[in-house]
Order: C-alpha cells, then sequence, then structure tokens
C-alpha cells in the first residue's frame, strides 16, 4: 500500500514542479486572444515581426539614420529628450523598435545576444535606410550593440553604449573586478542576476515566489535619477502597459536571460572596423545600476572607444535633453 502512495506523491511533486518552472505561453500581438496591433511592423526573413516607429526627419530625407535599442523594461515609445527643431538640425532620423517580445514585436525563443545583430541589420534592409547606419543602445539595450560590433560592423556608420550593461561573467572580466562590482548590487539583484547565469530554467520560477521580490528598485536611483524618472512616467501616452502585453517572460524575464547567459563572443576581445565613424561610450560618474569601474576597464581594454563621463549623474542621463543633445552630437560629429 505504501508503495502506490509514494509515487503518488512522487509524481505530483514532479508535475507541481514542472508548472511552476514552466512559463505561460505568450499572447501574441494579432492572435485570437492576443493584443490588437496597432503598430508599423516589417516582417522578417525567419516570419517574425519586429513593430517601429520614426522620429525625426522622414528616413526617406535624412542624412543620418539611427536605429535605437530600448532598455529593459521600455519600448519603441522609449521617451526621446528632444525636438523635433534638432532632429531637422541635424537630419537625423531615430528608429526606434521593439526588441523582440516587448511591445508588439514577436517573441523569439532562440534569441540570443547573436540574433539581436542581424534583427537589427534585418530591420534596416526591410526599411530600406541605405547599407550602413547609426545605432545606440541604452542600458541592457547595449547588449545588441556589442553584438552589432562583433557580427556586423561593416553595416555601422558608428555606434554609441548608453550606460550600457555589463556581463559580470565575459571571460576577460577579471574575476576580482567582477565580484568587487557584482557585490555592490543590492542582495536580490545578486541572486537574480547569479539564477539568470547559472541556472536559468528556474528563472521564472523566482521571479514568481513569493518569499522574496526578485528585484527591487531601491537605493539603485539617486535623486538626479528619480526626478527624470517621473518625468517619463508622466509623459503622456507613453505606453507603459504595452511592454509586457504579450508576457513577461518572453520580454523581460528573456532580456535578462539572454544578457547574462554565455555569450558566443567576448566583447573585450573586439578589434577596431572603424576608419571613418567612431564608437561612443557614455558613463554616469554616480551611476549605481552599471558601475563605472566596469566600464573603466571596457575601455582600457578597447581604448579605439570614446569614453564619455557626466560627472554627479546616475543611470537615466540619458533622459536629460543638454546630455541626449550631447550624445547625438558626439555619435554624428556634430
Amino acid at each position: 500500500m505504501i508503495i502506490p502512495i509514494v509515487v503518488a506523491f512522487a509524481a505530483g511533486l514532479v508535475g507541481w514542479v514542472y508548472q511552476a518552472l514552466k512559463p505561460p505561453p505568450p499572447k501574441i500581438c494579432g492572435s485570437p486572444n492576443g493584443p490588437p496591433l496597432t503598430s508599423r511592423r516589417v516582417k522578417l526573413n525567419d516570419g517574425r515581426h519586429l513593430a517601429y516607429r520614426e522620429f525625426g526627419v522622414p528616413k526617406e530625407k535624412a542624412q543620418h539614420k539611427i536605429i535605437l535599442s530600448h532598455g529593459y523594461y521600455d519600448s519603441r515609445h522609449m521617451y526621446l529628450a528632444t525636438s523635433q527643431e534638432l532632429m531637422e538640425e541635424l537630419n537625423a532620423c531615430i528608429i526606434l523598435y521593439d526588441r523582440a517580445g516587448y511591445g508588439e514585436s514577436d517573441p523569439y525563443p532562440s534569441r540570443s545576444a547573436k540574433t539581436e545583430a542581424f534583427d537589427i541589420e534585418e530591420l534596416a534592409d526591410k526599411l530600406e535606410i541605405g547599407s550602413k547606419f547609426y545605432v545606440i543602445g541604452f542600458s541592457l539595450g547595449a547588449y545588441p550593440i556589442w553584438s552589432c560590433l562583433k557580427y556586423i560592423p561593416h553595416r555601422l556608420v558608428g555606434a554609441c553604449l548608453v550606460v550600457p550593461f555589463v556581463n559580470y561573467w565575459w571571460p576577460s572580466i577579471p574575476p576580482a573586478l567582477a565580484k568587487q562590482s557584482f557585490r555592490k548590487l543590492p542582495r536580490l539583484f545578486q541572486f537574480t542576476y547569479g539564477i539568470a547565469h547559472y541556472t536559468p530554467l528556474i528563472y521564472y520560477w523566482w521571479t514568481k515566489q513569493k518569499w522574496f521580490p526578485s528585484m527591487v528598485s531601491e537605493g539603485m536611483f539617486i535623486d538626479y535619477d528619480l526626478k527624470w524618472l517621473k518625468k517619463r512616467i508622466d509623459t503622456p501616452n507613453n505606453n507603459q502597459e504595452e511592454i509586457t502585453q504579450q508576457g513577461e517572460y518572453e520580454s523581460l524575464h528573456r532580456d535578462v536571460l539572454v544578457a547574462y547567459a554565455n555569450w558566443e563572443f567576448d566583447p573585450m576581445e573586439l578589434t577596431n572596423q572603424f576608419k571613418e565613424g567612431s564608437v561612443h561610450l557614455w558613463q554616469g560618474s554616480a551611476d549605481r545600476v552599471i558601475r563605472n569601474e566596469l566600464n573603466h576597464y571596457v575601455v582600457q581594454k578597447l581604448p579605439w572607444i570614446r569614453y564619455h563621463e557626466v560627472p554627479n549623474v546616475g543611470h537615466l542621463f540619458v533622459y536629460d535633453p543638454e546630455n541626449f543633445e550631447a550624445i547625438m552630437r558626439s555619435l554624428l560629429g556634430r
């Protein structure tokens, strides 16, 4: 009698564990039970779609075409701290797109750091913006730009990494430096990133368990950041509800899993492929999300990247019009 009970209990436990670890299927935009389609989209060669929007001079007339990769918990509706007047002065068009699984872009279960570069390349080709273009990546959205520098440098006029995240497990980061910076993170962030890297199969469960919050932003933003964060939130029609409408796993979770996975390449081994254009890295001196000592090391290893450190600002200085203008002018050589 005891054996059937044990078997039933074990089967039930296995079933519970399986359900706890398995994320729900995404709600695909445009599907019968999914969110509606409201944006312009391009269809990629594998059948997926990327949603996008344009800002500034129409791409057909603009001299400078820039593809912008948004950060974590953001979308093509990312707040741009710039004006139409400045874009016309610079003769530039910014193309913002939803990265896979965010907003109205289709999820991509096979997504990796490498595939992000080819999504950007295909987007450029489908929109017919020319053989060469600029790229900008913000925060976690900078890892697609590292991938562009590896896989499609021949397509780039220039690139800009703004407060770019650093994978603590890149092979060329000295272990002592990685550990020193990692331990400055709140303990829950350390757990979350460690689980994403070492045990990705339980990441979904970790984000849903109730004993500990998976990530809490308290203490990560300085007063400067909070001022601009409020500005972003208070902006009308910021479309925040769209960001994760297809499911948190295919947007937020997969983003972290890809960012902190073992990549197909080591950014610290990249070489300078730019004869005319340039690559820029912008960092806030008081950033608590991405510590400046990590990016100091990055530019020491890659001295061909032009480093800009803005004093006394945190992680969100991209929302400051003065700083955003400086980023744009440096990238375009204006």
